[in-house]
């Protein structure tokens, strides 16, 4: 085999390799993350254009990594969902969460009371 061939079958087995790592990767991204396209064209450009495809895929389509966040961790876990909007006041971020949760627990006890009203009278109750 000559050394030509030996590059064309070495830059084959890359672009193909590329490729099946391309489509896996655009196969197992969430769709809400993906760029730019939806996911079934990145999927299809990848098939019928394997090397362009996959080069596009790489520049154009993966989603953006985020850069780690750094500081102390937040006092809310709402605060680490993707996609999230920085708040104009966080005090008043902060407070309104609190005040959630606390509507939260409040609803919570009242069903567990109505739950437990409901099963004594469904007791005392003859059959």
């Amino acid at each position: 085999m000559s050394p030509v061939y030996k590059v064309y079958l070495l830059l084959w087995i890359t672009g193909l390799v590329m490729m099946v790592w391309c489509l896996i990767e655009t196969v197992s991204t969430d769709e809400s993350r993906i760029r730019n396209l939806p996911k079934l064209w990145w999927i299809l450009l990848i098939l019928f254009f394997p090397l362009a495809g996959s080069i596009a895929w790489l520049a154009a389509g993966r989603p953006a990594v985020s850069p780690p966040r750094t500081g102390a961790a937040p006092a809310f876990p709402e605060y680490d969902r993707p996609g999230r909007a920085v708040p104009d006041d966080p005090e008043k971020d902060e407070d309104f969460l609190k005040r959630v949760r606390e509507r939260a627990e409040q609803q919570r006890l009242r069903y567990e009371q109505q739950t437990r009203q409901e099963r004594e009278q469904g007791q005392s109750e003859p059959e």
